[in-house]
C-alpha cells in the first residue's frame, strides 16, 4: 500500500501535466503544440525551475523562502552593474550568483539565530532585498553591454537546432540532476530530510540542525542567483522591479510536485514537473488570448489547489499511520 501510494504521488504531477497540455493542445490554437512554442515553454520554465531547485531543499527541510523573487531582481541589477563596469561576463555572472548566495545565507542566519519562523524572516528580507535592488539601481533599469550571457536563454538561431534547447535550459537540467544526487546520495541530503521530518529527533541524533539550515538557505539563494542570471539573459538589463511574485510560482511548483509545506517530503523530478505545469498553463492562456487578469486568477487558483492537496496528503498520511 505504501509503495503504491508513493508511486501515485510521483506519477500524479506528471499525469496532470500531460492532461493539461492535451487540454490546451485540443482547445487552443495549433501554434500551442508547435516546436517553437515548446522551446519557449522550456525557456520560461528554466527560470522558475532553477529557483525551485533551491526552494525544494528549503521546503524539505521544513522552511520556506518568500524572498526569491527579490533576489532574482537584485542579481539582475548586480550583474548588469558589473558588466557596465567593464568586468568579464563570467565574473559578472559569478558576482550575481554570489549575491544570491549571500542573501540566502542572511536568511539562514536570521532563521537560526533569531529563532523566528522562516515565513516572517523571509517576508522581511523580501522587502529588504527588493529595496536594495531599487536603491542600487536608483529605481531605474541598468543597461549593460551585450555579451554571451544573453545567449543563455535566447531562441535557438538558424543552424543550431542540434542543441534542441538553449544552453540555459541545459544548465537547469544539469543542476536538477546535481540536486537530486545530493538529496539521494549524500549525508547533507539525509540531514535535510531528517530535519524536515522531525527536527527535534534529528537534533537528538546528532544532526547539526542550525548549520544544515544555513547551508540549505545559502544553496537556495545560490540557485536564485542562477535563476537571476537566466532572467538577466532574457532581459539583457538589470531591472529592480522584475520577478515580482515569482516566489509564489516557485513555491507552487514545489508543492504541486509533491513537496510538503510541513517538511520532510519533496522530489526534484516533481518540482520540475510542477514548474512545467505552471508554465504550460500560462502559455496556454496566452495562446488562447486570455487577458492577464485571467492568467493571474488561474495562477492563484492553482496555488490554493496545490496547498489544499498538500493538506489532504498530510491528513491521509496521518490517518494511515493511525
Amino acid at each position: 500500500m505504501k509503495r503504491s501510494s508513493s508511486l501515485a504521488q510521483t506519477l500524479g504531477p506528471l499525469i496532470g501535466l500531460i492532461l493539461i497540455f492535451a487540454l490546451f493542445a485540443v482547445a487552443g490554437p495549433a501554434s500551442f503544440s508547435s516546436l517553437n512554442n515548446l522551446e519557449t515553454i522550456a525557456r520560461q520554465t528554466a527560470i522558475v525551475g532553477t529557483a525551485a531547485l533551491g526552494m525544494t531543499l528549503i521546503i524539505i527541510a521544513g522552511g520556506i523562502d518568500l524572498s526569491v523573487g527579490s533576489m532574482i531582481a537584485l542579481v539582475t541589477v548586480i550583474t548588469a552593474a558589473l558588466l557596465q563596469a567593464g568586468l568579464p561576463p563570467i565574473v559578472a555572472a559569478l558576482g550575481g550568483i554570489a549575491t544570491g548566495l549571500l542573501c540566502g545565507f542572511l536568511n539562514g542566519y536570521l532563521v537560526t539565530r533569531l529563532k523566528v519562523v522562516p515565513f516572517i524572516v523571509t517576508l522581511g528580507t523580501l522587502l529588504v532585498v527588493r529595496g536594495a535592488a531599487k536603491g542600487f539601481a536608483h529605481e531605474q533599469k541598468i543597461d549593460a553591454p551585450l555579451t554571451w550571457l544573453k545567449e543563455l536563454l535566447a531562441a535557438l538561431p538558424q543552424g543550431e537546432g542540434w542543441r534542441i534547447v538553449p544552453w540555459g535550459v541545459w544548465l537547469a537540467i544539469a543542476l536538477a540532476f546535481l540536486v537530486a544526487g545530493v538529496l539521494l546520495y549524500t549525508r547533507l541530503g539525509r540531514h535535510i530530510i531528517a530535519i524536515g521530518s522531525n527536527e527535534q529527533t534529528a537534533r537528538l541524533c546528532g544532526v547539526p540542525v542550525d548549520r544544515v539550515k544555513v547551508i540549505v538557505y545559502s544553496l537556495g539563494g545560490a540557485f536564485a542567483g542562477v535563476a537571476g542570471i537566466l532572467q538577466f539573459s532574457r532581459l539583457t538589463v538589470g531591472d529592480p522591479t522584475v520577478a515580482s511574485g515569482v516566489e509564489l510560482d516557485v513555491i507552487a511548483a514545489v508543492v504541486i510536485g509533491g513537496g510538503s509545506l510541513n517538511g520532510g517530503e519533496g522530489s526534484i523530478a516533481g518540482t520540475i514537473v510542477g514548474a512545467l505545469i505552471m508554465t504550460v498553463i500560462r502559455s496556454g492562456c496566452a495562446q488562447m488570448g486570455l487577458p492577464n487578469w485571467v492568467q493571474e486568477m488561474v495562477t492563484g487558483v492553482i496555488i490554493v489547489i496545490a496547498v489544499a492537496l498538500d493538506r489532504w496528503r498530510q491528513r491521509r498520511k496521518a490517518s494511515g499511520a493511525a
